[in-house]
């Protein structure tokens, strides 16, 4: 196995003291093994540069990870398909949707985001299924459907407009919040468009939506 002996080096470093201090600040949604990211993805370079450089797509692998308890171990997959995204294309999105929905946090989710819009710029006839997460029950996929483009000047306004408006007069932080980054973002590239946008829209959006989203306007 490309990975083998990846585990057991992980398990070296347990820290059982930083493991309650790091559980705390995620508010104790997980166990952790108390390994901070520097040392985490020290360990793992290697393996990942190995499964990139032979294009070791292994979702196996990922399963296996994200069925132990420990946090770390979610987040070693999220990396692996970090470094592999793009070798992936739209058989793998559901896949991904169903990492989005499993452990599900803000981390994970977050993290997911960048494997989501890889496949969605070099997949852009994915784009109706973006609309589709942007209704959805579940607001972490609501979230990752906001946050995915971050494609600077070749972002879809059209999209963004139809997505975000999808997601108007919600009391759900975790969407407020993706909402407020998404333009933010984008105002780097357009800041005009974003300010127009904001003035379309006031009615439909939060007071931390248009705060995120003014930073640099």
């Amino acid at each position: 196995m490309w990975y083998e002996g990846l585990f057991e080096e992980l398990e070296v470093l347990r820290d059982e003291d930083y493991a309650v201090r790091m559980a705390a600040y995620m508010r104790n949604q997980f166990p952790f093994l108390g390994i901070s990211a520097v040392p985490r993805r020290a360990v793992c370079k290697p393996y990942f540069s190995k499964a990139k450089k032979e294009k070791i797509i292994d979702f196996e692998f990922v399963d296996i990870c994200f069925a132990k308890k420990e946090r770390e171990f979610h987040t070693v997959a999220i990396d692996y398909l970090s470094a592999i995204k793009a070798l992936l294309g739209p058989a793998d999105l559901p896949k991904v949707k169903q990492l989005i929905l499993t452990h599900s946090w803000w981390d994970s989710v977050d993290a997911l985001v960048t494997v989501v819009g890889s496949i969605l710029y070099r997949h852009p006839e994915l784009k109706p299924v973006m609309l589709e997460w942007s209704t959805a029950e579940n607001f972490w996929l609501r979230r990752v459907a906001i946050l995915h483009q971050g494609f600077k000047a070749e972002t879809d306004t059209a999209l963004l407009t139809e997505i975000i408006e999808n997601n108007l007069n919600q009391k759900e932080f975790f969407i407020n919040k993706a909402i407020g980054w998404s333009l933010r973002e984008y105002s780097k590239t357009n800041p005009a468009w974003v300010r127009a946008f904001i003035a379309d829209h006031k009615d439909g959006l939060a007071n931390l939506s248009v705060r995120e989203a003014s930073k640099y306007i």
